[in-house]
């Protein structure tokens, strides 16, 4: 897999019948290892030891519905009151993310109504915190502290 502009770490992989798998801490299984899940990974390996989200408070690969129509969130981290905090849009490295990415993850976010959206493809990461109210979005230069 390529290297990304992530913080390494030491994951787990292995190979099933010439398949690459990586173990996905959350989920607590090896999934297979996809360029997007690459990314994934990654994230979910910042949030947790750069920024000391709460691991419990962490879903990846969620369901939502999105117009009568079955969605996955990529990574959907909770407050301690159990709401929607942070909802995160991962895309593989080669994607650009254009302006359809934040859409995609505009609309996953009407139904979660999290303050904030990140979108990376494991080079390029957005942040922004939503105004729900009045519809405004600010671009971040990190990602929010949870307390």
């Amino acid at each position: 897999m390529v290297t990304l502009n992530l913080p390494p770490f030491d994951c787990k992989t292995k190979q099933v019948d010439g398949k690459a798998y990586i173990f996905d801490l959350l989920r607590r299984k090896y999934v297979r290892l996809s360029p997007e899940e690459w990314v994934r990974q990654h994230i979910v390996n910042l949030l947790l030891t750069h920024y000391a989200y709460p691991k419990a408070l962490i879903r990846s690969e969620g369901g939502l519905v999105l117009n009568q129509t079955q969605k996955r969130t990529d990574i959907v981290v909770f407050d301690r009151q159990g709401q929607p905090f942070l909802v995160v849009e991962c895309k593989a490295p080669h994607i650009t993310l254009t302006q359809s990415v934040f859409d995609q993850v505009s609309r996953y976010n009407h139904i979660h109504r999290a303050p904030y959206v990140v979108i990376s493809n494991g080079m390029t990461h957005y942040c922004c915190c939503v105004d729900h109210a009045t519809s405004q979005i600010q671009f971040m230069d990190d990602f929010p502290v949870f307390a």
